[in-house]
Order: C-alpha cells, then structure tokens, then sequence
C-alpha cells in the first residue's frame, strides 16, 4: 500500500505557472508508475501525465509542451510543474500511483485558471 498527498493547487491567471507536489509514504522506486489525473466540471476523469520507475513518462495531447512531470527519488516526491495555464485546465488535480497492479489516490487539488 501507498498513501499519497497531493499539494500546490491554486488559483492563478492564464498563462501563469503551479507546480504541484505528490508525495508518497513508501519509496517510488518501488511503484510501476505515478501521474497525475484531473476532472473538471461535469467532466470525466482523464489521465494527465505519467512517469513509469524507469523514467519514462507520458503525456494527453492537450497537455504537451506545457507540462512536465518529474520526479525526486530520495524524497520519495512527483512534481508536475504546469506552464503556460489555460481556462481549460481548471480541474481537480488528483495524484495516483499503480502499486501491485492497483491503482491508488491521493486527496484532490484544486487548480483554477482565469481568464
């Protein structure tokens, strides 16, 4: 088991800059894969980013070139620093890990964007 905690949501104006923060309870070493998943209003849940324990990472459409996701080992930490910000990535920001094929969640974040 993980338990994960999500921080560094806000409210910014578009074009600005958050890095949010995931930590985790146990070594990431030893998780196939950590991200990050949002929902918006009314919305469904979609995978944002992804980093696997070899470094590789993924990312939706919507997001590439704006995101990264990275990740501190010895802090046991996920980052995901977030540029460019538009309206439509207002959402609930939710940290995930994949531990022994199960999915766990951390607490959402709140990001709002303004125009």
């Amino acid at each position: 088991q993980v338990q994960l905690v999500g921080s560094g949501g806000g409210l910014v104006q578009a074009g600005e800059s958050l890095t949010l923060s995931c930590a985790a309870s146990r070594s990431i070493l030893s998780i196939n894969a950590m991200g990050w998943y949002r929902q918006a209003p009314g919305k469904q849940r979609e995978l944002v980013t992804a980093i696997n324990s070899g470094g590789s990472t993924n990312y939706v459409d919507s997001v590439k070139g704006r995101f990264t996701i990275s990740r501190d080992n010895a802090k046991n930490l996920v980052y995901l620093q977030m540029n460019s910000l538009k309206p439509e990535d207002t959402a609930v920001y939710f940290c995930y890990a994949n531990l022994g094929g199960l999915n766990y969640w951390g607490l959402g974040t709140q990001v709002t964007v303004s125009s």
